[in-house]
């Protein structure tokens, strides 16, 4: 018996609603999938659902398969358990009470500044997001252009978007932060620093590479919350990348400590 298209429409409008419901908005998911947005409502309301190639690469892009047009998103997800709830090890890494509260670490924007991992003469600064969904806190930026470049890579705004997720730890705020596919992983460590606006993070990142690589694997970091100020953000984004240390705010180079070896 031939099945009617109606509730397959229906059915891939749910699941697509549930996946774009980890980003930040719709707008956002239409932008990174390079789809118009009016079509994509067509599919969030059932109205239509996407050619193959299509249907490829929104699968592609949230990491499934063609079963979201016939089966629900918790029937998909149930044949193999989450890495980080499953069985085997959840007693060790379940993160159900490692939750970031917004007074930890406050939605919003950030300044960051570090050591450059490949050039120890040169820094890095540059602006990431902190978000929440679903109660998680998440972190999402890009890399600089310059960066991508050395590593020989393709600087359009997919290559270089990153995203991680925080914890709470017992001295701070550990981040575990990511390019798609997890090809690059950094982790962070923060703990706020005494200020009179509270709006300084500092601690250190640490990325996996090889031992036998010249070049650092682990720097001081500074993270700065920006506020609502707009004109900080912009400015802050047109500025992103390789500077000097003196390019730097005078606050970040003194969190820095440069002239003191890291322990």
């Amino acid at each position: 018996m031939k099945q009617s298209p109606i509730p397959i429409r229906a059915l891939f409008g749910r699941n697509l609603r549930i996946l774009s419901d980890a980003y930040p908005s719709i707008s956002e998911v239409c932008r990174q999938l390079d789809i118009n947005r009016a079509q994509f409502n067509r599919y969030l309301n059932g109205e239509s659902y996407p050619r193959p190639d299509m249907l490829a690469r929104i699968c592609a892009f949230f990491e499934t398969d063609a079963r979201i047009l016939t089966q629900p998103l918790e029937s998909i997800n149930s044949v193999r358990p989450p890495l980080l709830t499953h069985p085997e090890i959840a007693e060790f890494t379940d993160i159900k009470n490692n939750v970031v509260s917004e007074d930890l670490l406050p939605s919003g924007f950030y300044r960051f500044s570090r050591q450059s991992f490949l050039y120890p003469e040169k820094f890095i600064s540059g602006l990431i997001y902190v978000y929440r969904v679903d109660g998680w806190t998440f972190i999402k930026g890009f890399e600089t252009r310059q960066s991508i470049a050395e590593q020989g890579l393709p600087q359009d705004p997919r290559t270089r978007q990153f995203k991680g997720y925080a914890l709470q730890m017992e001295d701070g705020i550990g981040a575990l932060i990511s390019r798609r596919n997890a090809m690059t992983v950094t982790f962070n460590f923060l703990s706020p620093v005494a200020s009179l606006n509270r709006n300084f993070w500092h601690g250190y990142a640490a990325r996996t590479i090889n031992e036998a690589m010249a070049s650092a694997r682990v720097v001081r970091m500074v993270y700065e919350f920006l506020g609502p100020s707009t004109g900080t953000i912009l400015q802050t984004a047109r500025t992103a990348g390789f500077c000097d240390i003196n390019d730097l705010p005078a606050f970040h180079r003194r969190l820095l400590r440069i002239d003191e070896p890291f322990m």
